[in-house]
């Protein structure tokens, strides 16, 4: 049988076993299980045991659970309450006003959860009402939270990045420092829109009738110094070589326990609760992870990457047109698939045409994150949209055109670290190796 007629089997198999409800991971498993048998003479219960047990115990790995059980730790304290209330008084005086505690919130908050839906859900509860309340107009509200929700896929700890590291052996201490600057640039283009907006419709925002003085301002302001340290003590020591990626992560839940036990309000319950959601969110991602790697090991006896890399070769495709097909084909994906289920899926089938095309894997890690982060906010399956309805109970149509413009911004993005790919490089090279 051809490679094409292969490919479109086995990628027949997947829709199937995904349209019957089944697992993503079992759905892995499945097509690479059909693979080794109908395309390959490899055993499929040697490869499926050997796969399993050799990829169940990355050290690279282990950051991730530390990491998601920080945010959930985050998730149920007080300091994000804090940290909105902190940043609120500073922010009044910019056009656009308020709005910008969601778009700065929610890039603080990614910077020690590491989740999109968390950060969505968590600056979520506290904006949502307050901005409404105080007559901001709808779209906005909703749309700065969606869009910017979508840096904790991108920020330090990002979750997707250390499985996009683990998959593609990567350093996931340079993939952390080269989503930095991407992540302010981000930040950037979410609040000049807003306060464009703002500055075309004089209207649109209302005006705040409390002014504060500037020492009532720094005395609110102290709700931030947990969180600053917090973020400063994981970026810092991943950054200086002081700690590993997973030593940073032990040293971050460490720190966030301790800061919200020091909150207030953060229970025995809590802390328990904690765990088990981070248990399970952790199993599902490294079931997903073992599925992946078993697929791959299938694809590799079969020969369909190779293959696809030297038909891609042989189009002579320039990079620029391979990065917008790709583009293309990522945010098609996202449309069904979540973040992580698209990175895991064809990270080891784009890699040898990606590597071929001359791009940096580092670089690539990024620009793949920032194209999923655009399928967060894209019907029918955009988590953060699903998020925000079930905290305002608004239909998920007017949340997703609310994140139309934040779509385009993410598009924006992408096409600024193709033409720059030095906004991603720079600070990783700064590294060394």
């Amino acid at each position: 049988m051809s490679d094409p007629a292969v490919g479109l089997t086995l990628l027949a198999v997947l829709f199937l076993c995904l349209a019957a409800g089944l697992w993503i991971a079992l759905s892995l498993v499945a097509v690479a299980a059909v693979a080794l048998a109908v395309f390959s003479n490899a055993s499929v219960g040697l490869n499926l045991a050997v796969t399993f047990w050799g990829h169940s115990h990355s050290w690279s790995l282990t950051a991730l659970p530390l990491f998601i059980l920080m945010g959930e730790i985050l998730l149920r304290s007080r300091l994000s309450r804090d940290m909105f209330d902190g940043l609120a008084p500073w922010l009044e005086g910019l056009p656009g006003r308020l709005l910008h505690v969601n778009v700065l919130g929610c890039a603080i908050f990614a910077a020690v959860s590491g989740s999109s839906a968390a950060t969505a859900a968590t600056i979520g509860k506290m904006s949502v009402p307050e901005l409404a309340a105080r007559g901001y107009p709808e779209g906005l509200i909703l749309g700065t939270l969606a869009g910017s929700a979508t840096l904790g896929l991108l920020l330090t700890p990002s979750n997707i990045l250390i499985v996009y590291g683990v998959a593609t052996e990567q350093s996931i201490a340079r993939l952390f420092v080269a989503g930095l600057i991407p992540g302010a640039l981000l930040v950037g283009l979410f609040s000049a829109y807003v306060a464009v907006r703002a500055w075309l419709e004089p209207g649109l925002v209302p005006v705040e009738g409390i002014r504060l003085t500037l020492a009532e301002k720094l005395w609110r302001a102290r709700g931030l110094i947990p969180v600053a340290l917090l973020i400063s003590g994981v970026i810092g020591a991943i950054y200086t070589g002081l700690a590993s990626p997973t030593d940073a992560a032990a040293l971050g839940v460490l720190l966030s326990a301790l800061l919200a036990a020091l909150s207030g309000g953060f229970t025995k319950s809590h802390f328990l609760d904690a765990l088990l959601s981070a248990a399970r969110t952790s199993c599902m991602i490294a079931f997903i992870l073992l599925g992946a790697a078993f697929l791959a090991v299938a694809m590799g006896f079969t020969g369909l990457p190779r293959n696809l890399a030297h038909w891609i070769g042989e189009m002579g495709l320039s990079p620029y047109t391979l990065l917008a097909v790709l583009t293309v084909f990522f945010i098609v994906l996202g449309l069904f698939l979540d973040g992580i289920s698209v990175v895991v899926l064809t990270s080891s089938s784009i890699m040898p045409m990606v590597l071929a095309g001359g791009s940096d894997p580092i670089w690539f890690g990024i620009y793949l994150v920032r194209v999923v982060e655009m399928s967060q906010i894209t019907p029918p399956v955009g988590f953060n949209l699903f998020v925000i309805q079930g905290l305002t109970g608004i239909d998920i149509l007017r949340i997703a055109k609310a994140a139309l413009p934040f779509f385009c911004l993410l598009l924006c993005a992408v096409v600024l670290i193709t033409i720059f790919p030095q906004i991603v490089t720079a600070l990783p090279s700064a590294m060394g190796r």
